[in-house]
């Protein structure tokens, strides 16, 4: 024993056995995934300019849903989930479920948040709503931030291992449900945590589109009249469902999403 050194031992927290039995039903999807990188530096420089002018900080984050939400509303036929063997449901609500990460009992556990309709909101809206959550009281026994849970919801959280597994099968199948408890356009955001240079390849995710936000990093880059200059670039992980979603309408989907972020959509001026 005492080559082992040293050690301690803590359990296995439910909040983290409700994490890997979420990415193992993610592990289960045929997901591809896309590495991009796209340049933010005139929209990071308007919402510093924003933050400047009216003294209210707009979320990064929330730009980048902003003009998610946009686009997807714009290509519905990619905003949606396979129902049994044989249908599709296409949803209008782009409804974005993000991990908020909070602290209960010296944990640092990551605790679900589904924005509605994010594509009727404008970024104020989506940044004061982001703000607001990540403010909320928590509580460890629940791992949805919200005011109001359903009856699914209460049991899911009390239950054993087994019935959330029985739940999530349930969710599976039933693509209206899996709307209401899980969104449609999953977004996270490793790069917002701290300088992390590149991306993040997630397992799958349980959306039929999910956007892993990575870190933001400083190079040449080729502008109008090809002239040569220091840029910031995002490296952002699209994963996507490729039972539901095939190459033409995911890059129509992308291109229409960079055009957005390259005009600096939704941030007021």
């Amino acid at each position: 024993m005492q080559r082992v050194g040293t050690y301690h031992i803590k359990s296995f927290s439910t909040s983290r056995k409700n994490v890997a039995l979420i990415i193992k039903e993610g592990w289960k999807k045929h997901t591809i995934h896309s590495l991009i990188e796209i340049d933010v530096t005139n929209g990071r420089k308007q919402l510093k300019n924003y933050n400047m002018k009216q003294g209210e900080k707009l979320s990064f984050t929330g730009w980048i849903i902003n003009c998610a939400a946009k686009a997807l509303s714009e290509h519905k036929e990619i905003n949606a989930y396979r129902k049994g063997r044989n249908k599709i449901i296409f949803f209008d609500d782009v409804d974005v479920p993000i991990p908020v990460e909070r602290t209960f009992n010296g944990e640092k556990i990551p605790m679900a948040y589904v924005l509605r309709k994010a594509n009727e909101k404008n970024l104020i809206e989506i940044s004061r709503e982001i703000r607001t959550v990540q403010k909320q009281k928590v509580d460890g026994s629940k791992q949805v931030l919200g005011q109001e849970f359903t009856l699914l919801e209460k049991i899911a959280f009390k239950s054993p291992m087994l019935i959330k597994k029985i739940l999530l099968i349930i969710l599976k199948h039933n693509p209206k449900l899996r709307k209401k408890h899980m969104g449609t356009l999953g977004v996270t955001a490793i790069g917002m945590k701290g300088n992390f240079p590149g991306w993040i390849i997630p397992l799958g995710g349980t959306t039929t589109i999910l956007f892993v936000i990575g870190g933001i990093t400083k190079k040449p880059g080729v502008i109008e009249n090809d002239v040569i200059a220091v840029r910031e670039y995002l490296h952002l992980t699209v994963a996507f469902d490729h039972d539901l979603i095939d190459g033409g309408p995911l890059v129509r989907f992308l291109d229409r999403f960079i055009d957005l972020c390259d005009e600096g959509y939704g941030i007021p001026q």
